[in-house]
């Protein structure tokens, strides 16, 4: 499809995920809409539960001022995937994509060892719901798999007391293979750096302020969503501070996931050391479709799609585009 530069075209999508994939949602249906701007393509993908407008606002904005994070970051998305496609050259070529964590949203041991037999040594773990079945489902898997890494994210859910509790009640063997716990409350700079001293866990805090208001003593990670964030800026903060760095998908469109996947490697090649094992592989967490299908088994590896641009050429000609 050719479109003059004013032109923006929309193809509406509906993700829908096995199980609730966060504790302030109940519906298993996400929407979101792939957008075509200037031979460049990107995904506007929100989640109003988590404070993002709804996606009929998103678009609105997206034909008028461009106000939103989600929207502007969206249209430089577009902006460098279309560059790489007028010149028909694939942004991926010869680049190094950081390993990935596997993306837990329940305890689901089925799930888990699935996982392990994919090759993955890193399982992101979402708490919140229940922490005593949390705990519990810790302890029983760290036994039966005691080279796994985890990784907490708790989305700010309990209190400062609850989260404390939690993670000293855990053995001192399993609170050492813990890589950090996200978001474990919400935030405040005091009242992270004293959980941070009574539990020895690391913690990590995401969204566009964190290395604003986040020092090394209260969050020694940060979490970078390239849908959301500026990711240069963040970086360059969290290096300057001595935070080591997480890149992750804003658990969106496959489309997305590439986009968060080329800036991990981007931010990899840039800052040396900085970036760590991130959180690429989410498309396991949704019903196939023809762009999870591309991306292929979910695994440590990211394995980006040809040809052009981002990729998933022959995926998106095969879509049915409407004018915004």
């Amino acid at each position: 499809m050719t479109t003059s530069r004013d032109d923006i075209y929309i193809a509406r999508y509906r993700l829908r995920s096995a199980t609730g994939l966060s504790s302030r949602r109940t519906s298993p249906d996400h929407p979101g809409a792939l957008i075509q701007l200037n031979h460049g393509f990107a995904c506007l993908h929100p989640w109003p539960e988590l404070g993002d407008p709804t996606l009929e606002k998103c678009l609105a904005d997206l034909a008028g001022k461009r106000r939103w994070p989600l929207v502007r970051r969206a249209l430089r998305c577009a902006e460098m995937d279309a560059a790489a496609r007028l010149n028909e050259d694939w942004m991926f070529e010869e680049m190094e994509i950081p390993p990935s964590h596997f993306t837990l949203p329940t305890t689901d041991s089925d799930l888990l060892l699935t996982a392990t037999e994919q090759g993955f040594d890193t399982i992101k773990l979402k708490i919140g719901r229940n922490l005593s079945q949390e705990g519990h489902f810790l302890r029983e898997q760290s036994t039966l798999w005691p080279r796994l890494r985890w990784r907490l994210d708790a989305n700010e859910k309990p209190k400062r007391e609850e989260i404390r509790d939690f993670l000293l009640a855990l053995p001192d063997e399993i609170r050492e293979r813990i890589d950090f716990v996200e978001d474990p409350c919400p935030f405040g700079e005091d009242s992270w750096q004293k959980l941070h001293r009574e539990t020895r866990v690391p913690l990590a805090i995401d969204r566009e302020a964190a290395p604003n208001v986040s020092s090394r003593q209260s969050a020694q990670y940060v979490i970078i969503k390239p849908a959301l964030d500026e990711p240069w800026l963040l970086a360059e903060a969290a290096a300057g501070k001595g935070q080591r760095v997480v890149v992750t998908s804003y658990l969106d469109h496959p489309f997305g996931q590439s986009f968060a996947a080329w800036e991990a490697g981007r931010l990899a090649l840039q800052f040396p050391g900085l970036v760590t094992t991130c959180g690429l592989q989410t498309h396991h967490l949704f019903q196939s479709n023809a762009f999870t299908k591309a991306l292929g088994p979910v695994q440590p590896g990211f394995q980006p799609v040809a040809w052009t641009g981002l990729g998933f050429d022959e995926q998106l000609d095969s879509l049915r585009w409407e004018k915004l």
